[in-house]
């Protein structure tokens, strides 16, 4: 968010001087949103983990490419945003007006400071709608519920899970709220999901020590899955090539990116 505005009445320093998952990975992002006690954690993490910061831009980047891909050539005009953190530069309604003015989007989390900016910051077009609800990933139905004020679930919805089911410790758990969030939606609607791994071939053993720091001095724990324990998060959907891939080497529009420990894969309900 470091090109973006920051609202007047921002948060005071948190009495509480824990770091926090989205302020830290703002700050990795290269925003100013967050306090002395997310650049130190951050940069402790850094120092273990060098790639993480190439992690947050490849995610990003992915998530222009995915909602830009379903916007122009799938002909998406709704958007499911689960997770969303501090807003950036280049948000999903963004890019998905910028294609489509009458796009809808809903945006979802349950930090209070992500809701102050959120009201502050994502506004779209005249066109179509830019709407933010508070909800918590772990109740689906509620999101799903509070999502179809502003969404046309008769209508195919993209699904966006960004780096969030990685807050879920349990798999079985992540994959039953990924099944509960589908279910609720029509045949042809879209899952996009980045989740970082622990899969040597990305390189990914490489940033347990650095979770395991960040569990112990941050919020909150995050856990990394490996290949199979990531595709099953897109049981009961077909994935669209290139498949279940590092989040920079899916549709890279042909720059060639460096591979990063985070999966990314977009799927269709059928």
């Amino acid at each position: 968010m470091s090109e973006s505005p920051t609202p007047a009445d921002g948060p005071a320093e948190p009495r509480t001087p824990v770091a926090h998952s989205a302020r830290v990975w703002n700050y990795w992002a290269g925003g100013r949103d967050n306090y002395e006690v997310d650049e130190r954690v951050g940069e402790r993490v850094a120092a273990m983990f060098p790639v993480i910061r190439d992690v947050a831009h490849a995610n990003r980047a992915f998530l222009a490419r995915a909602v830009g891909f379903l916007a122009q050539e799938c002909g998406t005009r709704q958007f499911l945003d689960i997770g969303i953190g501090l807003p950036t530069v280049e948000n999903t309604h963004e890019i998905a007006q910028r294609v489509a003015p009458d796009a809808r989007i809903v945006y979802v989390d349950n930090d209070p400071v992500v809701l102050m900016y959120a009201r502050a910051l994502l506004t779209g077009t005249s066109e179509g709608a830019t709407d933010y609800v508070d909800a918590d990933v772990r109740d689906p139905e509620a999101v799903v519920e509070r999502a179809a004020k502003t969404l046309d679930l008769d209508r195919p919805v993209a699904v966006l899970m960004l780096g969030i089911l990685n807050f879920v410790q349990d798999t079985g758990e992540a994959r039953d709220i990924v099944r509960r969030t589908m279910a609720a939606l029509p045949s042809g609607s879209h899952l996009v999901l980045t989740h970082p791994t622990d899969d040597p071939a990305l390189g990914g053993e490489g940033q347990l020590a650095a979770m395991a720091y960040w569990n112990e001095h941050a919020g909150p724990p995050i856990t990394a899955r490996g290949r199979a324990e990531t595709a099953s998060l897109f049981d009961g959907l077909d994935l669209l090539d290139p498949g279940l891939v590092s989040c920079s080497a899916w549709r890279p529009d042909g720059q060639a990116s460096a591979v990063v420990p985070q999966f990314g894969a977009v799927a269709v309900k059928p």
